[in-house]
């Protein structure tokens, strides 16, 4: 997996054992979300849930980001995250937490620093290893809302599996749907 645009194009992010339950979003699906955030991203307060390797937090950095907070709760990929930090030299940029982000997210701006975030992007697994469905999307929205950390205009982007529909979670409006296959990335703004 490679960094698709920006300062980093081409290089080689850090990823782990394929034998663990980790999905890193696709290159074109990365691509197609970065073609619509890309009149938000330089300069943003970006949040990536579910980070897992850190791919689409990453592709922020190298397109401009100004901060970037990584939450995954599994520490293999945590390490994963801190590793491609250092490699990319984005230390000064970027921060990863391990959290599980189904718990209340109020703590996110008093340990990042980042007192608003302008995107956030949530890519929950879809399946427990005993391959029994998980619907994390609503849940972990409602968290977002409820967090009261999401800037004036900010965008919501999140990734979840066409069987999954999230809705609308109070003080969350959708404004785009876009499908990849057997997957949806829907996008969010707060309400006004």
């Amino acid at each position: 997996m490679r960094i698709i645009a920006g300062t980093a194009r081409g290089r080689e992010i850090l990823s782990v054992s394929k034998k663990m339950m980790v999905k890193p979003i696709s290159g074109r699906m990365r691509q197609s979300l970065f073609d619509i955030l890309r009149p938000k991203v330089t300069g943003s307060h970006f949040l990536d849930l579910f980070a897992g390797t850190g791919a689409v937090g990453l592709e922020a950095l190298s397109r401009g980001a100004g901060k970037v907070v990584f939450c995954e709760k599994h520490p293999t990929c945590l390490k994963t995250i801190e590793k491609n930090l250092a490699k990319f030299e984005w230390g000064d940029r970027g921060r990863a937490f391990r959290a599980d982000v189904t718990e209340p997210l109020s703590w996110v701006p008093f340990r990042s620093g980042v007192q608003e975030f302008d995107i956030v992007f949530l890519g929950p697994p879809y399946r427990t290893e005993d391959n029994t469905p998980l619907a994390l999307t609503m849940p972990v929205l409602q968290r977002i809302a409820e967090a009261n950390f999401l800037a004036e205009g900010a965008w919501v982007a999140a990734q979840h599996h066409k069987k999954e529909n999230p809705g609308e979670p109070p003080g969350l409006t959708r404004f785009r749907q876009e499908r990849y296959g057997d997957t949806f990335i829907t996008f969010y703004k707060p309400q006004s």
